[in-house]
């Protein structure tokens, strides 16, 4: 087994969170969670087709950034495992589960499928099938919002854009050169680095010069946080810190979320390649039980609640299996539609 890095201390007993916040967060995990594991028995079903490449493990990653941002407002740019971004951006759980299916009334209009969840209305800037891809798009969300704002004097224009990306990205080349023009500009972006150890089959700590991405951040002038991806209050608390430094117009920010995916690659893979002793480890760190027991811990919620929210959640999920399932398929003769600018 690879040598395991140490994850980052967070002191609980430093952050304050209303039980609003605590079950609104348990809330959206659950969401994420129990989605997936639905994702991978209509798969198997032979519902979805083509690779889907599923989120469990990393929901505090998700949940932690994107509910410290305005919904519906800020941006939020994916990756092709994209579902639980969507989700947790407000894209509703019946739109995604029926892109999954290739219908019509997913939020891709059955075009994107799994890789490709894009929502103007929630802003949702896309999921990318190519590494790195979604990074310099990212930054042009950020950079009109800036110019919006400082040149023409739109004084609403402070809307911060969240780019997630893994660990593979981080060696790629956009990802250098997007940086370098966000430090320069002082963008209102918040680089994400879900680092979940594999990229595909390539050991992170075998494929970069210094596995610490965070510290790249240094390179460019850029505030640059480690944070335990698997603690959903420690990744709020980060998350929280980093918009505010951006809409203040204060720049951009690297956050290098330390996390750990439960399932392979994507339903396709075999998952082979690591070892035992490794997923245990990861597995023993389940961010969403150690919410719960927070919660209860702390008295915001006990374990009526909780389950009370899994059911809703699962109720939720059924019903958007059944809305995809009875959703019509895109209609032949607009396989040519929404691949060039159309006339108001």
């Amino acid at each position: 087994m690879i040598q395991e890095r140490a994850l980052p201390k967070f002191d609980t007993a430093t952050v304050q969170i209303t039980k609003e916040t605590g079950l609104l967060l348990y809330e959206d995990m659950i969401l994420g969670r129990f989605f997936e594991d639905k994702c991978a028995e209509m798969y198997y079903r032979g519902k979805m087709f083509g690779f889907v490449h599923l989120y469990n493990g990393q929901e505090a990653v998700s949940s932690g950034v994107i509910k410290a941002m305005r919904p519906g407002e800020d941006f939020v740019s994916s990756t092709y495992r994209d579902h639980v971004h969507a989700l947790s951006a407000g894209v509703p759980a019946r739109e995604v589960m029926a892109e999954l299916f290739g219908k019509a009334t997913g939020c891709s209009k059955g075009r994107g499928g799994s890789m490709h969840m894009f929502s103007a209305e929630h802003r949702l800037l896309g999921g990318y099938a190519f590494v790195a891809e979604g990074i310099p798009v990212a930054a042009g969300a950020a950079f009109q919002s800036k110019y919006r704002r400082e040149v023409l004097g739109d004084p609403n224009a402070d809307q911060v854009t969240a780019c997630f990306f893994g660990d593979g990205a981080a060696n790629n080349g956009q990802f250098f050169e997007t940086l370098n023009m966000a430090a320069l500009w002082k963008l209102p972006i918040i680089f994400v680095v879900e680092n979940n150890k594999w990229a595909i089959g390539m050991a992170h700590d075998r494929a970069t010069s210094d596995p610490e991405i965070y510290k790249k951040a240094s390179v460019f002038n850029m505030v640059g946080v480690e944070v335990d991806g698997m603690d959903v209050l420690a990744v709020h608390s980060v998350a929280q810190e980093a918009v505010a430094r951006a809409r203040a117009g204060e720049g951009p920010t690297l956050i290098e979320a330390l996390t750990y995916r439960f399932r392979g690659h994507s339903l396709a893979d075999p998952d082979e390649l690591r070892s035992k002793a490794e997923k245990e480890f990861w597995f023993s760190r389940d961010p969403i039980k150690k919410l719960a027991a927070y919660l209860i811990e702390q008295k915001l919620a006990d374990e009526a609640e909780l389950k009370a929210i899994e059911n809703k959640i699962q109720a939720l999920i059924d019903d958007a299996v059944k809305f995809a399932e009875s959703s019509p398929e895109p209609d032949p003769s607009e396989l040519y539609r929404f691949i060039f600018a159309e006339d108001e």
